[in-house]
């Protein structure tokens, strides 16, 4: 792994500080930090809502030598350790984020296929409370709200 090349020493220090940070995460997951581990969080820090196949492609320009089952492997212990969240809006292929722990919920447009997060509905966690949880002990609550982003309107408004 090498660190880009940048225009002055500050932007050198975060690069690293960055790197470290990733390398952090990764090591409090109990796993053992690597390039593909580190490539894919890299990528989807910048890359949030991204399918397997569209991190795969940012990893591959970063370590050309790297297979879409190494990402979907590092995707897979990612999210068994909990440092990424998959989320699988019906329709679309699995996208992974790295917003956990907070229950928050997406929003995704029915046209163009753009997901955003939508913070918590309503008070604390699990943010939905089932009229009979049948005996459950409910911890989360998953909503995808399905809609038309801003651009889509002004696009189908169109004549």
């Amino acid at each position: 792994m090498t660190i880009p090349e940048l225009s002055d020493g500050a932007d050198v220090r975060s690069a690293v500080a960055d790197a470290g940070l990733l390398e952090d995460g990764i090591r409090s997951a109990g796993l053992k930090v690597t390039a593909p581990r580190l490539a894919v969080l890299r990528a989807l820090s910048d890359r949030p809502h991204a399918t397997a196949d569209a991190l795969f492609g940012a990893v591959r320009a970063d370590l050309p030598g790297t297979s879409l089952q190494a990402v979907y492997g590092v995707l897979s212990s990612f999210t068994t350790a909990g440092i990424v969240r998959k989320i699988e809006p019906a329709g679309s292929p699995a996208l992974f984020e790295r917003r956990v722990g907070d229950n928050h919920h997406h929003i995704v447009c029915t046209r163009c296929g753009v997901v955003h997060d939508v913070d918590c509905a309503v008070g604390h966690s699990p943010c939905l409370t089932p009229v009979d949880a049948l005996g459950f002990d409910v911890r989360a609550a998953e909503v995808i709200y399905w809609g038309l982003c801003a651009q889509c309107q002004s696009e189908t408004a169109l004549p």
